[in-house]
């Protein structure tokens, strides 16, 4: 219909513009027959107060169906990118009383000076809404997160607010993560978390036109997880603060946070004897004799040299040659739900990402496996597996795990006995569920101790 009216009239005018000038003409026909009407009807005629009524009933109607739906269409998507919130200020409900107080009171005693208080009190609340609406109008905003963030660590995060306005500055914008609205009717669950990025706000006082300004926060996630917003607010209460007006600006970010790789007990503990063990492998795993040296406490006893031994006084041991360079294997054995307490699988998957943080950095060759989880040596993948990985019922890792030269590094609830017998001579085996919780490779050499991963 746009394009034949336009081409009816051979007008070279935007078709939003004729149809708004074109309801402009149409409400002041209706509205001058409805005046007409009136006067007819103090006159007594009555057939012209009928005529000119349903005439002017008659032409609003049909701008009412042409014209205000292209209109609304029109407008829907941008009042969509443009989403306002509103939300009265106290300062705006006492202004909102005090207006209404004074057009009673302008009503009872017909004083004209309070008629035109009144009407200056209630075109301060149309210029403070249209002003604030200005304000918004024309920013953009961009959100910047890191790519790798660890539980527990400060991360920066930066806010870019842009005015794009070639004249028009932005006053008193303050930028917020938009939440989703909370029903009165459904309860919420204490144990779900709200995992959202950004809890902080940032204020921006002024914006120059074509201007652009920044804001550095500093955010900290106390849990790994994945985390996202999905949009973001810009509210202002400039110019009169009567209400905060809010424009929404869909803007999706998202985080998975890894699990923290800090000094944990678990870690303290653990990481001196897995250290050990792996440089015992990694020298003993050799067939020629290197040299014979001194004792030390890491060794094994298998490669004592009692006749150097003997003949010296001291401990000695055997050392063997390194066939290729020191590899380590971290393969994280998934327990099913309820195999263990909560807290010891949040521990057990904290054990895991430490000492692959750890050995990572470390002049090892490293290798991560897990079940749906073949990460190769890239620790980031490893890491964003153990940041989403929760207890599941699925065969084990340990079922289909290749055989290799490398030493393994396995946490899992199976005992040190159950593995396969090409895993035994060369793993150490972190046993969740059953104290003591780590069971070595060598069982003469194996610590009596529980590092928190009681059975549940």
């Amino acid at each position: 219909m746009s394009g034949s009216l336009k081409s009816r009239l051979h007008l070279n005018i935007p078709e939003v513009w004729l149809r708004f000038v074109l309801a402009l003409l149409g409400l002041g026909l209706a509205f001058t027959s409805a005046l007409f009407s009136t006067v007819a009807r103090e006159a007594g005629n009555l057939y012209a107060t009928i005529g000119l009524a349903s005439g002017a009933l008659l032409l609003a109607t049909i701008v009412g169906l042409t014209t205000i739906p292209y209109l609304a269409r029109r407008v829907f998507a941008e009042r969509m990118r443009n989403a306002f919130d509103y939300d009265v200020t106290f300062p705006g409900i006492v202004y909102v009383l005090l207006t209404v107080v004074l057009g009673i009171a302008a009503l009872n005693t017909g004083n004209n000076l309070l008629y035109i208080v009144v009407a200056v009190m209630l075109a301060a609340i149309v210029v403070s809404g249209f002003a604030s609406a200005q304000v918004l109008r024309d920013l953009e905003l961009d959100v910047r997160v890191p790519e790798h963030v660890f539980a527990g660590r400060m991360v920066p995060a930066r806010l870019i607010l842009r005015n794009l306005s070639r004249w028009r500055p932005s006053f008193s914008v303050r930028v917020s993560a938009m939440r989703a609205p909370q029903s009165v009717w459904k309860r919420k669950s204490p144990l779900k978390k709200d995992l959202s990025i950004f809890q902080q706000t940032a204020y921006f006082l002024f914006l120059a036109p074509q201007q652009e300004l920044r804001a550095e926060l500093e955010l900290k996630f106390a849990s790994r997880g994945r985390y996202r917003e999905t949009g973001f607010g810009l509210a202002t209460r400039f110019p009169f603060a009567f209400v905060t007006k809010t424009r929404r600006v869909e803007l999706a970010r998202e985080i998975v946070v890894y699990p923290a790789v800090d000094a944990a007990r678990e870690l303290v503990d653990v990481l001196p004897m897995i250290t050990g063990e792996f440089e015992t492998f990694t020298r003993g795993r050799g067939y020629d004799l290197y040299r014979i040296r001194e004792y030390l406490p890491e060794d094994s006893a298998r490669h004592v040299d009692w006749k150097a031994s003997a003949k010296s006084g001291s401990l000695k041991v055997r050392e063997f040659s390194r066939e290729d360079e020191p590899r380590l294997r971290i393969v994280f054995d998934n327990p099913a739900p309820g195999s263990v307490p909560a807290a010891s699988y949040e521990a057990a998957v904290q054990l895991a990402a430490s000492t692959a943080w750890h050995f990572a950095n470390e002049d090892v060759q490293v290798s991560f496996l897990a079940a749906g989880c073949n990460a190769g040596e890239e620790l980031y993948r490893f890491l964003e597996y153990l940041a989403l990985v929760q207890p599941k019922a699925e065969a084990s890792v340990l079922e289909s795990l290749p055989e290799s030269n490398d030493y393994n590094l396995i946490l899992t609830t199976r005992s040190h006995s159950a593995l396969p017998p090409f895993l035994a001579a060369c793993s150490y085996v972190i046993e969740l569920g059953q104290p003591p919780a780590l069971a070595a490779t060598n069982k003469e050499t194996a610590p009596d101790r529980s590092l928190g991963f009681p059975r549940g």
